[in-house]
């Protein structure tokens, strides 16, 4: 039983909905060897039932800080200080016993990794009802095992009296935070905090979980926490927005006031450093330079002037706090526990000096964001370029067998019969959900060495597959080089700059002379400079970690470049730093790119052409205006559609397409076409169109009637998806 006596929420509503959490000057600090880290500073923000908050920032800015202090879920080191208001209980200060009976059961979480975050060794089911049991002690196992069986129907989760029995190992990325979301719902807490709980999911997996909340909400009634560093998401989900930085809020207001008028630089530079999915890319990303401050020491004046294109002398010298942005609507809703009113509360503020300034001012303006100006290779047409790389009927297939008997348990067909080409200066990216084949692609293309059926034509040099393996020649591998999804396992840490950038170079034969003018012209086309080459990649950001291993891979002067999700491991700002690095390089040194990533505003915003793979094979193929203005395929429609806007005034108008299930068991392909089973179209087609859809796989060609269209589609009834389409936007 807690000691600490009830209180009376200062914040009580007048005829409005009540307020659940009030987060009062929260401030949180560590202990380290440099010094006391003051990770959060000073937060204030009152969340009401059936409200959403989503609070962004960059890494480091105290996001999760700020919900781990709320949960009493700090180590015992962290220091906390001010006040957490829990449905009129102060909760900051009790004992983890004493928290545990609001965990759960008043207050619930759902964490970004489900699979850490779910016990290996307990089945899904055995989990579920322990949720249940600890808030509710008097009821028996089967009530228990009933209601566990009611929240896996909630969130979507077929055949749930069997799924109770298994494992979280056999269950998907999906279909585990679909547990988590579940357990976060067991007994009907008033907030849900919601930890970056799509940031590892595919974007088709991220739409199911972002409606599941609402659902969620729906079902519970309870305010909603979002942490997250996609803007999309809070676009699409949250009533209110809080934009940290250096540990404590630097805007706040309703989302669409924020958005419309972001009134900080930083903020204003957070929006302008997204790619938009609805938007074809004229301008380059805004970047954000520099890096947050090291909080163990105070900021002296405004901790974002020393990356602020707008800071003058006086934000060195003065911390702005959050003032009311001119204009701004305010909340009048509230009164004090006597019923008192208070003071007008205004629903958007900023923390900057020049606030007046800033209003006036152009986010692309402020940030020096420029009109990508396309060089003359890429004016010209695709025709008269020359073709760099050409991959013929490429194939895959990996034989399951058991390691106890050793027998043959099946076949994976991980990639189908894929061909394409690519010409210069011009990026080609593959779009899809996981284990759909994309990174194999990749991988069999690097390796130089195609499967039998198979033909790779790189800068001119034809490699035909055989039975037999054979090492690719140092100079045909010289011509095509790959950067990495995580810069950080991708570069030795024992190892400098310089002899990260210079191994590629001497494992050719480079001498010495050489080797070294090369590097110094590789750390100026990156942008870095000549004191980093005597240090190890961990005294970088990430995002400097991606600029090495770019300029690693640049190093052979090649002209094919594979990406595999090159940022998606980075920060927004620090994003859009190495996206234009990518378009400049494309554009000045004529560079190709074969690129793998899961998000589509990123393909827009620098590809040429794209393909969209489903299970081994491509089933759209085409120019990246095309396919996103006009898609011919379902799987391509949902993809596009799961994607989130960054504009609270157009996700309002959007209707997402929620594709249901997870991709099928490669080794159990369904017969027909391969997405039939999760094709919203098919669904809606009459029974004699479905026959050639059960009976026979579509295959890529062009679209029939449109001969100016260079676009080529899987799919039996393409004219059917368009008309229903653009029914259902009109």
């Amino acid at each position: 039983m807690s000691t600490t006596p009830a209180v009376t929420d200062r914040r009580q509503t007048a005829g409005g909905p009540e307020v659940v959490l009030s987060v009062r000057d929260l401030n949180v600090r560590f202990p380290s060897e440099s010094g006391t880290v003051h990770a959060v500073r000073g937060v204030d923000f009152d969340l009401r039932a059936g409200e959403v908050l989503g609070i962004v920032g960059e890494s480091g800015s105290g996001k999760s800080v700020t919900s781990m202090a709320i949960m009493g879920l700090l180590p015992e080191s962290a220091r906390v200080d001010g006040e957490v208001v829990l449905a009129g209980e102060s909760v900051l200060g009790l004992s983890d016993k004493q928290m545990s009976r609001h965990r759960g059961n008043t207050i619930s979480m759902v964490f970004q990794d489900p699979l850490s975050s779910l016990t290996p060794v307990l089945s899904i089911g055995q989990q579920i009802t322990d949720a249940i049991g600890n808030h509710h002690p008097e009821m028996t196992r089967q009530q228990k095992e009933a209601r566990a069986a009611e929240l896996l129907t909630k969130v979507g989760i077929p055949s749930p009296e069997e799924r109770l029995k298994n494992f979280p190992h056999e269950f998907s990325g999906g279909m585990r935070q679909r547990v988590m979301i579940a357990m976060a719902m067991a007994n009907d807490p008033k907030v849900i905090i919601c930890d970056e709980p799509t940031t590892a999911l595919d974007v088709t997996v991220q739409a199911q979980v972002l409606e599941l909340l609402k659902v969620a909400q729906r079902e519970t009634g309870a305010a909603i926490v979002m942490i997250t560093h996609d803007l999309g998401v809070v676009a699409g989900l949250a009533d209110h927005l809080v934009v940290m930085y250096a540990g404590r809020p630097v805007e706040r207001g309703t989302t669409r006031e924020v958005f419309a008028q972001p009134s900080m630089p930083y903020t204003m530079g957070l929006i302008a450093a997204v790619p938009r999915l609805d938007v074809s890319p004229e301008h380059a990303l805004a970047t954000i330079p520099g890096q947050p401050p090291n909080l163990t020491q105070p900021p002296l004046g405004c901790p974002f002037a020393p990356r602020c294109p707008m800071a003058a002398e006086q934000c060195r010298q003065e911390e702005p706090v959050l003032r009311p942005v001119p204009g701004a609507s305010a909340r009048d809703d509230c009164s004090s526990g006597d019923g008192a009113a208070l003071p007008q509360v205004a629903l958007h503020s900023a923390a900057c000096l020049r606030l007046e300034e800033a209003l006036r001012s152009d986010p692309r303006e402020v940030y020096g964001v420029e009109r990508v100006q396309p060089s003359a290779i890429e004016l010209t047409t695709r025709e008269s370029r020359e073709t760099v790389l050409e991959v013929e009927h490429l194939s895959r297939r990996f034989e399951l067998r058991s390691r106890l008997l050793k027998r043959r348990l099946g076949v994976v067909q991980a990639v189908d019969d894929v061909s394409f080409d690519v010409r210069e200066a011009e990026c080609f990216s593959i779009v899809g959900e996981s284990g759909s084949g994309k990174s194999t692609t990749l991988l069999e293309i690097m390796e130089l060495d195609p499967p039998e059926g198979s033909t790779l034509h790189v800068n001119g040099t034809t490699v035909a597959g055989s039975k037999k393996r054979h090492r690719a020649p140092k100079e045909l591998r010289a011509g095509i080089q790959m950067v990495f999804q995580d810069p950080t396992g991708a570069l030795s840490p024992r190892q400098t700059v310089f002899e990260l950038l210079a191994e590629p170079m001497q494992a050719q034969g480079w001498e010495a002379d050489r080797i070294s003018r090369r590097v110094m012209e590789l750390i100026g086309i990156v942008g870095l400079q000549p004191d980093h080459l005597d240090r190890f990649p961990n005294a970088f950001s990430g995002g400097q970690r991606q600029r090495i291993g770019i300029a690693r891979a640049l190093a052979l002067d090649p002209k094919v470049i594979v990406l595999d999700e090159p940022v998606s491991a980075l920060d927004v700002s620090i994003q859009a730093g190495v996206v234009n690095l990518l378009q400049r390089l494309k554009s000045e040194l004529g560079l190709s790119y074969v690129m793998v990533a899961h998000d589509l505003s990123v393909v827009r915003h620098i590809s040429d052409r794209v393909a969209v793979m489903y299970l081994g094979r491509f089933v759209e193929v085409g120019d990246v205006e095309q396919i996103y203005e006009r898609p011919r395929h379902p799987y391509t429609q949902a993809l596009l559609s799961a994607i989130p806007v960054p504009d609270p005034e157009v996700e309002s108008t959007r209707t997402h397409l929620v594709l249901e299930g997870d991709l099928p068991s490669p080794t159990n392909v369904p017969d027909g076409c391969s997405f039939r089973p999760r094709c919203p179209l098919y669904r809606l087609l009459p029974e004699e169109k479905r026959r050639s859809c059960q009976e026979v796989e579509p295959v890529l060609e062009p679209l029939a009637g449109e001969d100016d269209v260079d676009q080529r589609v899987a799919c039996h009834h393409p004219a059917d998806l368009l008309s229903t389409r653009e029914a259902a936007v009109n």
